[in-house]
């Protein structure tokens, strides 16, 4: 088991280049990307910039501002934004602190992944060429042949 610590204590002291009020700990990285945990303090700035691979900002406490391209929208812990490979983005806070995590995706953008994420499933044309479709399916209801609860199995209802 491999347990990384990151949190108060574990930050570098100078943040990211290219930033203000924020501190960074290194969480994960090899060739497929990295995973960082910032620290925004009261009015930290990333500046905006690009970036060659796609980036999901994950802000698990606080809240404060995110930039995309010319847009810009306040979020708050709970939420995350995708930063799209080579297009502007940033982050700041104001009066308050912030804290998210960010993984860097190594690598050319794969759009069709973004498919599966937002619930549409892959399938393979004709020649092995793949094509979006939306997954299809429902809950059933308990009827008479569904198996019945037995406490002895562990478990829940």
């Amino acid at each position: 088991m491999e347990i990384r610590r990151f949190g108060f204590g574990h930050r570098r002291p100078d943040g990211p280049s290219g930033t203000r009020g924020v501190r960074a700990a290194l969480i994960h990285s090899d060739a497929r990307g990295t995973v960082n945990e910032l620290a925004f303090g009261r009015r930290a700035l990333i500046e905006p910039h690009t970036n060659p691979n796609s980036i999901w900002f994950l802000v698990i406490e606080g809240g404060g501002f995110v930039r995309v391209a010319d847009e810009t929208e306040r979020v708050f812990a709970g939420e995350a934004v995708l930063w799209p490979a080579n297009v502007l983005h940033g982050a700041s806070t104001d009066l308050s602190e912030m804290r998210a995590i960010v993984v860097e995706f190594s690598g050319t953008d794969d759009a069709s992944i973004r498919e599966i994420l937002e619930g549409a499933a892959l399938v393979l044309a004709p020649g092995g060429a793949v094509a979006g479709g939306r997954g299809h399916g429902a809950l059933t209801s308990a009827g008479s042949d569904s198996p019945q609860y037995d406490p002895a199995e562990g478990e829940p209802r």
